[in-house]
C-alpha cells in the first residue's frame, strides 16, 4: 500500500476501497459519513442513494430508493444522518435505516436569487432553498443549512423546522458568500462554513457573527470535525497544485495535507480513519491511520 502523511497523521492509502455486490458499482459519490458503529454510508447520485458498508468495505445494505433526486450534502450526528437534494431544493434528516424524519424545504420550488448557472454566484440573496448544500444540526437544538449553489446563505430552523434567521449576501467580504458548500460545527456551537469559490472557510457564531476565517486552499468541497477536534477539509485541484485532504487543528494550523483524487467529500471513523467520497471515479478511498 502506498503511504502518505507525516508524523501522527500517516495513512495507508486503499484506493477503491468498497467491496461492492457481485455486479454492482458505484455512481458518483458526493458524500461519506460514519455512524457509532464505525458503519460508512456512502451517499451517491443513483439509486439506491445511500450504501452502508463495515469498517473493512464489506456490504450491509442500501436504503434510500426513489427519495433523492440528486445526493449532495450528508452529516451524520447522533446517529441521524442529514442530507440535502440540491435540484429538488430540500434538507431531509433521516433513520440511519431510511425512514424520513424532518423535510426542510418544498421539493422542486426553489427561491428567486437571479442565479441560473455556472458560476453559481447567486445575484441577490434569498430565502430558503436554491439547490442547498449541506445540513446539520447544533448543539443549541437548531439545524442549520448551507444554501450554496444558487443561493448565498446559511439558514437557521428549529428542531421541528421553523425558520429563525437567514444570513450572507453574494461576494468576497467577511459573512459573504460564493457557493457555501458544506458546513461543520463545534462543541462550542461555532459553524464552520467551506466557502467554496471563496476558497476558505468561514467561522460564525450560532447568531451568525463573523468569527474569523481559514484560507490559502483550493475550493473547499467538505469540512468535517473528527471526535479529536482535528477538522478535515476535501480541497478542490487548484491550478497546479492537485487535490487534497487537508487536515487542520482548531486554531486553523496546518499538520498535513493528503494528496488525492479528485474528492467531494470525506469522512472520519472514531480510529482516526479517512473516506474520500470521489465524484469522478465513481469510488471511496479510504486512508487508513497507522501515525
Amino acid at each position: 500500500m502506498t503511504q502518505v502523511g507525516t508524523g501522527k497523521h500517516t495513512y495507508e492509502l486503499v484506493r477503491d476501497w468498497p467491496r461492492m455486490p457481485k455486479g454492482e458499482s458505484l455512481g458518483v459519490v458526493s458524500r461519506v459519513a460514519t455512524d457509532s458503529q464505525d458503519r460508512v454510508y456512502v451517499f451517491q447520485r443513483k439509486d439506491p442513494p445511500v450504501v452502508v458498508l463495515d469498517r473493512e468495505g464489506n456490504y450491509l445494505g442500501c436504503w434510500g430508493i426513489g427519495a433523492v433526486k440528486e445526493a449532495h450534502g450528508m452529516k451524520i450526528v447522533d446517529d441521524v444522518a442529514y442530507t440535502t437534494d440540491r435540484p429538488d431544493s430540500v434538507a431531509v434528516s433521516f433513520t440511519l435505516d431510511g425512514r424520513p424524519l424532518l423535510v426542510l424545504g418544498q421539493r422542486g420550488v426553489h427561491s428567486d436569487t437571479g442565479c441560473e448557472k455556472s458560476p453559481w454566484l447567486a445575484l441577490r440573496a434569498a430565502g430558503p432553498f436554491n439547490h442547498p448544500t449541506e445540513m446539520m444540526p447544533h448543539p443549541n437544538g437548531d439545524i442549520y443549512v448551507t444554501d450554496g449553489y444558487r443561493n448565498c446563505r446559511v439558514h437557521r430552523f428549529t428542531r421541528d423546522g421553523r425558520l429563525v434567521k437567514s444570513w450572507g449576501t453574494p461576494g468576497k467580504g467577511e459573512g459573504q458568500f460564493h457557493l457555501p458548500h458544506s458546513i461543520a460545527i463545534d462543541p462550542d456551537g461555532t459553524l464552520y462554513v467551506a466557502d467554496r469559490s471563496n476558497k476558505r472557510v468561514q467561522m460564525f457564531s450560532p447568531d451568525g457573527d463573523f468569527i474569523g476565517m481559514w484560507t490559502g486552499m483550493g475550493g473547499p468541497n467538505d469540512i468535517t470535525r473528527a471526535k479529536d477536534g482535528t477538522f478535515y477539509i476535501a480541497e478542490q485541484e487548484d491550478g497546479d497544485k492537485p487535490a487534497y485532504i487537508c487536515i487542520r487543528d482548531a486554531k486553523g494550523q496546518v499538520l498535513a495535507c493528503l494528496e488525492s483524487r479528485h474528492i467531494h467529500g470525506v469522512g472520519v471513523d472514531s480510529r482516526g480513519d479517512i473516506y474520500a467520497g470521489l465524484t469522478v471515479d465513481r469510488s471511496v478511498d479510504k486512508f487508513v491511520r497507522v501515525g
